[in-house]
């Protein structure tokens, strides 16, 4: 495999209380940004994942998902920010 991921390195970013808030509200806005996106493709909530049949159990809101599901998008949404704080951007609320 030549492919060799090269996420950047943001160990070392630290991020403030309201940017670890706002990961929060991203994760559960990264849930319904996919869900809205299976919904249109026809999936229906599943109580197990069956692509032939399109359905899958994370298709319920984001409150009703399980921890794990939870920091899946929470690790995605953590990673987005660090990555533009160590990009050198800022984030400020209005």
């Amino acid at each position: 495999m030549a492919y060799q991921p090269k996420p950047l390195d943001t160990s070392k970013v630290e991020l403030t209380t309201e940017l670890l808030e706002l990961t929060e509200m991203l994760a559960k806005n990264t849930h319904d940004v996919w869900a809205q996106q299976r919904l249109s493709q026809g999936w229906t909530f599943g109580p197990k994942r069956d692509d032939t049949l399109k359905h899958h159990p994370s298709l319920v809101s984001y409150e009703e998902l399980s921890e794990q599901e939870k920091d899946y998008d929470r690790s995605t949404s953590m990673e987005t920010l660090k990555a533009i704080v160590g990009l050198g951007f800022s984030i400020a609320k209005k």
